[in-house]
């Protein structure tokens, strides 16, 4: 029997062709849910919302860009759910924008339309390829820079994935087109579901600390003591006064190994606030 037997309803944060989207996919073909309902969400915070007050049901959401760092309304936001909802896997995707069109030749292109962030990310590729007079048109998302595509005409492409070319029948002109090759974007599934342990676990926790000299290093020393090697370690505004802070801390293994779960049980001693955000095999 599956373990996501009874979960009829899988949310993401979209719209169509999104990198998020293509992280659903991967999710849904190991884990074998491609029968499962497809929610599109416009925000992180509804894809946890949606997951927090509805039984059965999974999300994914990014986490991390290897250039722009962590996805600060994710950590924000998953701690804010019901202390069941966790990460339950990770995948990786490579960034790689295109530039897409109706037309199959890139020389005949005056205009682009896409979301700021992505043309950001093109730049030098836009200033080469296009060195004179280059209408640069903002829009929402890349859902959007595909459909206005469709009233223009052949002389205007659009920034995005090749999932957005393959959905709304687009030509590839140009991929792998942003500055930075070597994008990626960790995303996460996310849920209340008991994951088996796997060879590739790793572990996040979320935890405050009490304000007092030495309290970081106190947590450290446990980590130290159990021979355990923080991956990462991020902050952010915490939950319960001013000036408080909610550390995220990565590092390999799962909850369920005796090691980790004594670790867990010693930071739990020692600070006001500590909440697992989840194990997970990262793919």
């Amino acid at each position: 029997m599956s373990i996501f037997e009874q979960v009829k309803h899988i949310a993401y944060l979209g719209p169509g062709g999104s990198y998020t989207e293509m992280a659903k996919d991967i999710f849904c073909k190991k884990y074998d849910l491609g029968y499962m309902s497809q929610n599109p969400m416009r925000t992180i915070k509804e894809v946890l919302d949606f997951v927090n007050e509805n039984p059965n049901t999974l999300g994914v959401v990014p986490v991390e860009n290897s250039v722009e760092g962590t996805v600060r309304e994710t950590l924000d936001n998953i701690i804010k759910t019901n202390d069941n909802i966790r990460f339950l896997s990770e995948n990786i995707i490579p960034v790689k924008h295109c530039l897409i069109s109706r037309t199959t030749e890139i020389y005949s292109i005056s205009g682009v339309i896409a979301h700021p962030k992505a043309i950001s990310q093109c730049q030098a590729f836009l200033k080469a390829q296009f060195p004179y007079h280059l209408e640069l048109i903002e829009v929402a998302n890349t859902d959007e820079a595909a459909k206005k595509l469709q009233n223009l005409n052949l002389t205007y492409a659009a920034i995005g994935t090749e999932k957005t070319a393959q959905d709304y029948n687009l030509n590839i002109l140009k991929d792998n087109i942003n500055d930075d090759v070597d994008n990626k974007t960790r995303f996460a599934l996310v849920g209340n579901i008991d994951m088996p342990k796997t060879e590739n676990d790793f572990t996040t926790i979320a935890f405050s600390l009490h304000h007092k000299t030495g309290a970081l290093l106190e947590v450290l020393q446990i980590f130290q003591k159990y021979s355990i090697n923080i991956i990462a370690i991020d902050s952010r505004p915490g939950r319960i006064e001013q000036d408080d802070y909610t550390l995220f801390v990565n590092f390999k293994g799962n909850i369920l190994d005796e090691t980790i779960s004594k670790l867990y049980k010693e930071i739990e001693e020692i600070t006001p606030y500590i909440r697992l955000v989840g194990s997970f095999e990262r793919f």
